[in-house]
């Protein structure tokens, strides 16, 4: 899977848990670490754990892909999965709000996708 679709598909798995605030930045002309930011909101720890669970269980199932590596925990509103050339960010909305990631990396272009 190319790193476009794959970026739709996790962006599309963290929608089915209900994630808030889906985005993805296209980062491949800002920097060599990867192609595609993933970026979503989870409302509360079990949230967090919904769509990060969600997200690696249909990753694998459907198509025998796994993270090379995870970062942080549940408990620290912030968990980073590096799938392939994929980064994908859950994060609670404070953490997100201070880190800020879509202004550090403001001259990414957002990709559109549309969520059923």
């Amino acid at each position: 899977m190319d790193s476009r679709k794959l970026a739709r598909f996790c962006l599309e798995l963290a929608d089915e848990k209900k994630a808030e605030d889906p985005v993805i930045l296209d980062v491949r002309k800002l920097t060599t670490i990867t192609n595609y930011f993933v970026i979503v909101t989870g409302n509360s720890e079990p949230h967090l754990r919904a769509i990060f669970e969600g997200v690696l269980e249909k990753l694998e199932q459907q198509h025998a892909v796994r993270p090379r590596a995870v970062d942080g925990n549940l408990g620290s509103s912030w968990v980073v999965l590096d799938i392939d050339d994929v980064i994908m960010h859950i994060m609670r909305a404070e953490a997100r709000q201070h880190y800020d990631l879509e202004g550090l990396w403001g001259d990414a272009q957002r990709v559109r996708v549309r969520l059923k």
